[in-house]
């Protein structure tokens, strides 16, 4: 009897191969062939389950945001976070910063498809590029519900505050790419600007 071909899992299988890719040699640099030989498959594969390489490119940052998600919660959860405002929002942030290997993969690949898609036209307008968005929605709720525990400092705009959170942790997790600052620096930074929006949490 003829084996079952998970198709999502070979899907899966060749986005992977596409990230461990871009992680080493850049996004710029994968193209299907290169996407082809790091997951062991012949082109033609990689080309039955994405047409094109916008495709894969934005299956790979779906996947990321994914496991993103997942890394999120999980560091809630272990840290008792859950349910805390001012917990759920150090545990989003701190994740920007790359502290292993899957969260410098994050960075890094998501930093670079930001840029392409500002000159190409088959990346830029994707769906993906709405998490940015999403996530600053996110940030603003769970400071809204901050404010009104009165856990946060007086006078402070969630939607305002959420834009210039999500602007620290990118350029601090940039920093720590280029090797500006280390990983445990950035996270002090970011301790510290949570300190001055929550005070008295500590």
């Amino acid at each position: 009897m003829p084996k079952l071909v998970d198709h999502e899992e070979r899907r899966a299988h060749i986005v992977d191969a596409l990230l461990r890719s871009a992680a080493s040699s850049g996004l710029h640099a994968v193209t299907m062939r290169s996407v082809a030989v790091e997951a062991g498959v012949s082109v033609r594969l990689v080309q039955y389950y994405f047409d094109t390489k916008e495709q894969l490119l934005l299956a790979a940052m779906t996947r990321l945001a994914t496991r993103m998600g997942e890394r999120v919660q999980r560091r809630a959860r272990e840290s008792g976070a859950a349910g805390d405002p001012r917990g759920i929002i150090e545990a989003v942030l701190l994740e920007a910063v790359p502290t292993d290997e899957e969260s410098r993969a994050f960075h890094l690949v998501y930093t670079e498809y930001a840029v392409l898609s500002v000159t190409d036209p088959g990346l830029g307008g994707q769906p993906f590029l709405a998490a940015p968005n999403e996530m600053e929605a996110f940030l603003a709720a769970q400071l809204t519900a901050a404010r009104q525990a009165g856990d946060t400092a007086p006078g402070l705009d969630p939607r305002q505050e959420a834009v210039v959170l999500l602007a620290v942790s990118a350029g601090l997790g940039l920093s720590v790419l280029l090797k500006q600052r280390t990983a445990a620096e950035a996270t002090a930074v970011l301790h510290y600007h949570l300190g001055r929006i929550f005070p008295g949490r500590g």
